[in-house]
């Protein structure tokens, strides 16, 4: 990155560190302005700045990204707490999220003509996982039943992990049907396994460590939180260094320490969410600069379709199957059926198509994943507040009966990123 560039980006999140709550008030939410700002100085009035974020930093800034979101989402993970939630959201996740990419993907076989199965499947897998932070009026709005905003908490929280080796194994197999890799989808499954194993024990290692060493106070409270995201990075480099997949060895590696860390794991996982939540704003930022202007220009009426399918069908039919019997009621299904925004890690896995396969192979999915995310940027940004001061009182579940409040920090770690 040139210094003109990083005297841009750092005006950027200067600006929008000073007048994000204004901005906020009139629906301008975080996705919003740094789309916008990667366009325009791409593709608009402020082109002759000369911004030109080169790929190599595109993809170190969506790999590590996608690093702290796995890691962080899955420390998060508080069995104890969700215990009265457990069936639903095991419903969501093991049936819905399945569900959602594979009708996904062969919608995309259905109306696109151009692609292969393997790019089917990057589409349908990438646009599986949702972000809350686009209804994030919604996350914080007490009129919503806290049962309803904690299932779509950890349905966000978790999906974009599980989802993350259908997205993998499908670039490889793309790759290796383009001749553009030498990594087909069994090394994919091979490097899965191991990164499964390495994060496991870089995550029990550190969470271990972490809780006894908080516990007779050897470590400075000012370097705890740094601690925890280098582990975060350890888990992910020495995964690739052992050949290992490093995502999913952050995601494991997350979950693990959550379980080994505790209580005095939990206070220092604030750090790596806002440090994610600054980087993310470069994420959206390289979004509009390379993603959709091009999306735009090549948009078909099945490019549309898709998105609007995406967002409605795909995504509501498998939570509606998944929840069918759990006794939420038909307005709560409904309601969280709508509430899949796609966001940060459907941007993330598209930088990353297009990084792995080139801007040749990986375009038409890429467009379609662009749409769709610009799409539910507007849509949901613009519905969560409506909708939650409309249907929220309406949603209590059947019984009627009063399930505890998390604590305000467990309202969603991407719906208080945008704000920073």
């Amino acid at each position: 990155m040139s210094a003109s560039d990083l005297a841009i980006v750092a005006a950027l999140i200067f600006a929008w560190g000073t007048l994000s709550a204004r901005l906020e008030r009139s629906d301008v939410t975080a996705p919003i302005a740094f789309v916008l700002a990667g366009v325009l100085l791409t593709h608009g009035p402020l082109a002759p700045l000369g911004f030109a974020p080169s790929h190599e930093t595109v993809k170190a800034l969506a790999e590590f990204t996608l690093v702290l979101v796995l890691f962080s989402d899955a420390s998060r993970v508080g069995l104890g707490e969700l215990r009265h939630d457990m069936g639903p959201c095991v419903r969501l996740l093991a049936l819905g999220l399945p569900l959602t990419i594979g009708l996904g993907t062969v919608l995309a076989l259905a109306l696109f003509s151009g692609i292969n199965g393997w790019l089917a499947l990057v589409i349908g897998a990438a646009l599986a996982p949702t972000d809350a932070a686009l209804g994030a009026a919604m996350m914080i709005n007490p009129a919503v039943p806290a049962r309803i905003r904690r299932l779509i908490n950890v349905e966000s929280g978790l999906n974009d992990g599980i989802a993350t080796p259908f997205v993998l194994i499908a670039l490889a197999g793309a790759a290796t049907d383009e001749h553009v890799s030498s990594i087909g989808p069994a090394e994919a499954v091979a490097e899965l396994a191991l990164g499964v194993l390495i994060g496991t024990a870089v995550g029990c290692a550190g969470g271990w460590v972490t809780r006894t060493a908080r516990g007779r106070g050897w470590g400075d409270e000012g370097f705890a939180g740094p601690a925890v995201l280098a582990l975060a990075v350890c888990a992910y480099a020495c995964s690739l260094a052992l050949h290992g997949n490093g995502f999913i060895a952050a995601f494991v590696g997350g979950l693990a320490f959550g379980a080994a860390s505790g209580r005095s794991g939990q206070r220092l996982i604030p750090f790596v969410e806002e440090t994610g939540g600054l980087v993310s704003l470069l994420v959206w930022l390289a979004f509009g600069a390379i993603a959709v202007v091009p999306a735009l220009r090549g948009l078909t009426w099945q490019t549309a379709v898709y998105a609007v399918l995406s967002l409605t069908v795909i995504r509501m039919a498998p939570v509606a199957v998944a929840l069918a019997g759990s006794g939420l009621g038909r307005s709560a299904v409904a309601f969280i059926g709508w509430f899949g925004p796609r966001g940060l890690a459907s941007v993330v896995f598209a930088l990353l198509a297009l990084e792995d396969l080139g801007e040749h192979d990986a375009g038409p999915a890429v467009e379609v994943i662009a749409v769709t995310i610009l799409l539910s940027v507007v849509l949901h940004g613009a519905t969560a507040e409506p909708l939650a001061r409309r249907y929220g009182p309406r949603l209590v579940p059947a019984g009627g009966a009063a399930v505890p409040e998390l604590p305000e920090r467990r309202l969603i770690r991407r719906a208080s990123r945008p704000a920073l």
